[in-house]
C-alpha cells in the first residue's frame, strides 16, 4: 500500500462562534516541509486538550473523498467543503477507513507513525459546517478520518510518499473498528479483541475492555 500526501495544514486557536467557542479547526495549507514530533505538528494548535492532540492524537488524517459525501448531503456546503475544512493535518486521495488497519505503521516523509484510532466528530463539525447534528452524519457514515501517534520525528510535506512498513492487525481495518465500537449491543468478545490489538490508543482499549466485560455480565445475568 502506497500513497502520496496532497496537502499539509495547520492552524492556530481562534474564535468558532459569536458564543465565544474556540477552535483550532481552521486551518491552511502548509508552504513547506514541518517537523512532527510526538506532540504534533510544528506550528498547530489545538483549543481542548482534552479530546484533540497529545501522544495518541498526534496527527490527524481525513480523506479528501469524504468531502463529496458532505456536499451531497448538503448541497449548500457543496462551494465552501474540501482539502483541509475540518481540521485535518493531511489529506489525500485513494487512502479511507477501509484501506488502512488500527495499529498500522506508516513512513510519511522522513517520520514514522502509527494508526491509534478514528476521530470522534464532534460539535466543532456543525458550526463548522453551519449544519445542526452534522457530526451525528459524520458518525453514522463512518467518514471520520483518524489519528496517528508519532514514533520516530521527522519532516512531512506535500507530494511526501505514504508508505505501510508493518500491519500487526490486518483484521481490523478502521471501517471494521468503527463498526464494530459503534453498535448498539456489538459482540462482547470480539469487543475484547479489539481491546488487546496492538497500538490502540490506551484509553480506547481500555474502554473496549470494560465494555465486554460488561456485556459479557449482562448475557450471563440474562441467562
Amino acid at each position: 500500500m502506497k500513497s502520496t500526501v496532497d496537502q499539509v495544514f495547520i492552524g492556530k486557536v481562534r474564535l468558532l462562534s459569536i458564543d465565544g467557542e474556540r477552535s483550532g479547526i481552521v486551518k491552511t495549507p502548509a508552504a513547506g516541509p514541518l517537523m512532527l514530533t510526538p506532540t504534533g505538528l510544528e506550528g498547530d494548535e489545538q483549543a481542548d486538550l482534552r479530546h484533540r492532540g497529545g501522544v495518541d492524537k498526534a496527527l490527524h488524517h481525513y480523506p479528501v473523498e469524504h468531502y463529496a459525501v458532505l456536499a451531497a448531503e448538503w448541497p449548500q456546503c457543496a462551494a465552501a467543503v474540501g482539502a483541509g475544512y475540518l481540521g485535518e493535518n493531511i489529506s489525500t486521495h485513494g487512502l479511507t477507513e477501509h484501506e488502512l488497519c488500527i495499529g498500522d505503521v506508516l513512513r510519511i516523509g522522513n517520520a514514522r507513525v502509527q494508526v491509534s484510532q478514528p476521530r470522534s466528530p464532534c460539535w466543532k463539525i456543525d458550526l463548522r459546517l453551519k449544519v445542526d447534528a452534522a457530526s451525528r452524519f459524520v458518525e453514522a457514515a463512518g467518514i471520520t478520518g483518524w489519528y496517528y501517534r508519532v514514533l520516530q520525528a521527522g519532516t512531512i510535506a506535500a507530494g511526501d510518499p505514504i508508505e505501510l512498513l508493518e500491519r500487526p492487525n490486518p483484521w481490523l481495518t478502521l471501517a471494521e473498528y468503527w463498526d464494530t465500537v459503534t453498535a448498539h449491543r456489538p459482540d462482547a468478545e470480539l469487543l475484547a479483541r479489539i481491546a488487546e490489538a496492538p497500538g490502540l490508543a490506551a484509553d480506547k482499549a481500555l474502554r473496549w475492555r470494560e465494555r465486554a466485560d460488561w456485556l459479557r455480565a449482562q448475557s450471563g445475568a440474562g441467562a
